[in-house]
């Protein structure tokens, strides 16, 4: 009776060994997702030294592009300014929208909200307010091999207020790279 039963527990315990193994070979067969591969990360980078003056802009982002046309995504801010006694901190995020509609033609959406730390040495603190901003861009895309890794090109800022932004111009040329 004992080999019988010491029999059944090996038999089953080789069954489930064959099953889980045969599972695990079924799982790892089936096609991986492709949006990873659709995936394209860049954004940018900006160093500017002077007397007196310090800018640092770090700026990742994702692009998702679903075909050759189209891309969107989501991106991060942080700028550092300081101008003599005046400094200003900047954190946001955005979301931009592109379009390929010719190899050498792009166009742009893109939607920014960033929160604004200024102070001033010496004087009482500056409230933090916000800047919101959405561009509008063309450019020319930069292909290499058949792939665009990019483009260079000019965006202007619909919601632009002379009195009340963080930026000089509504007008910014940019370029954009993504991997």
């Amino acid at each position: 009776m004992k080999c019988n039963f010491l029999g059944i527990i090996l038999l089953t315990g080789l069954f489930f060994t064959m099953t889980t193994t045969t599972q695990a070979q079924e799982i790892t067969t089936k096609p991986k997702s492709e949006f990873w591969s659709k995936v394209r990360f860049g954004g940018g980078l900006g160093l500017n030294f002077g007397r007196n003056n310090t800018n640092i802009t770090v700026a990742p982002s994702a692009l998702y592009q679903p075909n050759q046309y189209v891309a969107f995504g989501p991106g991060l801010n942080y700028t550092y300014q300081k101008f003599g006694d005046f400094k200003t901190t900047l954190v946001g995020a955005s979301a931009i929208v592109i379009s390929n509609p010719l190899d050498f033609l792009q166009l742009s959406g893109e939607f920014e909200q960033l929160r604004v730390f200024q102070s001033v040495s010496g004087l009482p603190d500056i409230p933090n307010s916000w800047n919101t901003a959405l561009f509008l861009g063309a450019g020319y895309r930069l292909n290499v091999g058949g792939n665009s890794l990019g483009a260079i090109g000019i965006r202007y800022n619909v919601l632009f207020d002379n009195n009340d932004s963080v930026y000089a111009d509504a007008w910014q040329p940019f370029v954009r790279v993504y991997f």
